[in-house]
């Protein structure tokens, strides 16, 4: 009888982990959409192509070097990732006396997991729009997500110590600062290196808007996001099984769902008092902050807190995105205001709940300076190498043609 509540529970646990896996997954169309919205037409299918490139790649390096940097377990070597088979597991448990009900297949771990490389690889993309060379970013890429990210990871949510030297006292449930920063700390450095777009920034330091060709594509982007991050914070439970389980994960749905809201309507707010204007490109982008802040401790607030917690990252991410375009650090749809500033913001409101304070800024400290710094070097060696950002008349054309050979909207061609 054992033996059948654990496989059942076992069978229960790893499709609700694969189903919150597809959920994120599913988040790699919300931003193709959200990005290829948010930039000018000409620029759209080198974009698409970006976005749905590095899902690819991130999911192959995963499987060759990045999980076995990040959790051990060799994938690639051995085909599997924890438990073999089923006689594996019940062995196992069975030693414990069936104390751990809260099984699930190894392979259902690694997918999990390889959804949220390619998300924080999603988070670069957008930032360096409309000016990178298409082969130059995914050579990026291949860095970023075998060994620039898996070997934070290993640090924080495996527990690893940072190069031999010292653990880390760090609280990040489902990765504001592990998924989110680390992706805006890389995106922050390539556009540093790359520049602003031509045209962005005047000589008497005017700041020039560039709109994007498709807002109907960024909001129905924005939504696939917020559904998605259902299965990432969601799924970051690991498991189902059990009474209070099962209500921590009913918890995180819910404060997931009133973190965003908080979070549109206070940016909402916010930019209709500096601008006189509902923006429409701000309020998407607070209830992606809303998102980012809670992710990081989903589970322990309560509804009103959460949305609290949401409508601070909401007002952030609208000063933030003001103040790098003052700084001229351009960065087309907002992405390292939203997933790096209110990162920041999210790991450090889990102090609230207990989590030490120095413990938080240690994490988001180590992880800010390792994907920075190693990120900074290898965009400097591939700009030396092969060059990363087109020409002056391809960046003016459109990079569609000069990368892709096609235009996502013939008929508006140079709009």
């Amino acid at each position: 009888m054992m033996n059948y509540i654990f496989e059942l529970q076992y069978a229960m646990d790893t499709f609700y982990f694969l189903v919150c896996g597809a959920l994120v997954m599913w988040m790699a169309a919300g931003f193709a959409m959200l990005e290829s919205g948010l930039v000018r037409s000409k620029n759209t299918t080198e974009i698409l192509t970006k976005n749905f490139s590095l899902f690819a790649i991130a999911s192959v390096m995963y499987m060759i070097v990045g999980y076995d940097i990040m959790y051990g377990g060799g994938w690639f070597l051995n085909g599997t990732v924890g438990p073999a088979d089923a006689a594996a597991v019940l062995a196992a448990s069975a030693e414990s006396g069936f104390a751990d009900m809260g099984e699930y297949s190894g392979a259902s771990d690694f997918f999990f997991q390889v959804v949220f490389v390619a998300t924080a690889m999603s988070i670069v993309s957008g930032a360096v729009a409309e000016r990178m060379k298409l082969w130059a970013f995914l050579a990026f890429a291949v860095v970023m997500t075998g060994v620039i990210y898996p070997m934070q990871g290993g640090w924080t949510w495996n527990g690893n110590s940072v190069f031999g030297m010292f653990e880390l006292n760090y609280s990040d449930y489902a990765g504001s600062g592990i998924v989110h920063m680390a992706g805006a700390a890389a995106a922050l450095a390539g556009v540093l290196v790359l520049g602003p777009r031509k045209g962005k920034y005047g000589a008497k330091g005017e700041i020039n808007a560039i709109p994007g060709a498709n807002l109907p594509l960024a909001t129905l982007g924005t939504f696939i996001l917020w559904m998605g991050w259902f299965g990432f914070n969601g799924g970051s439970t690991l498991k189902l099984g059990g009474i209070d389980v099962a209500n921590e994960v009913a918890n995180v749905f819910v404060n997931t769902n009133m973190a965003a809201s908080g979070g549109a309507i206070a940016a909402l707010i916010v930019s209709k008092l500096l601008f006189k204007k509902a923006d429409l490109t701000m309020l998407l982008n607070g209830a992606l902050a809303g998102l980012v802040a809670i992710t990081a401790g989903p589970q322990w607030s309560s509804a009103l807190v959460a949305t609290l917690i949401g409508a601070v990252g909401g007002v952030l991410v609208v000063f933030s995105i003001l103040t790098l375009d003052k700084l001229k650090i351009d960065d087309p749809v907002g992405a390292i205001s939203v997933h790096g500033v209110v990162g920041i913001w999210g790991v450090m409101a889990v102090c609230f709940s207990g989590a030490s304070f120095m413990g938080q800024l240690g994490g988001l400290l180590t992880i800010f300076v390792w994907v920075f710094v190693t990120s900074l070097i290898v965009w400097f060696i591939l700009k030396a190498i092969m060059g990363i950002r087109v020409t002056e008349e391809e960046e003016y054309d459109g990079v569609d043609m000069a990368e892709c050979g096609l235009h996502a909207y013939p008929e508006f061609t140079n709009k």
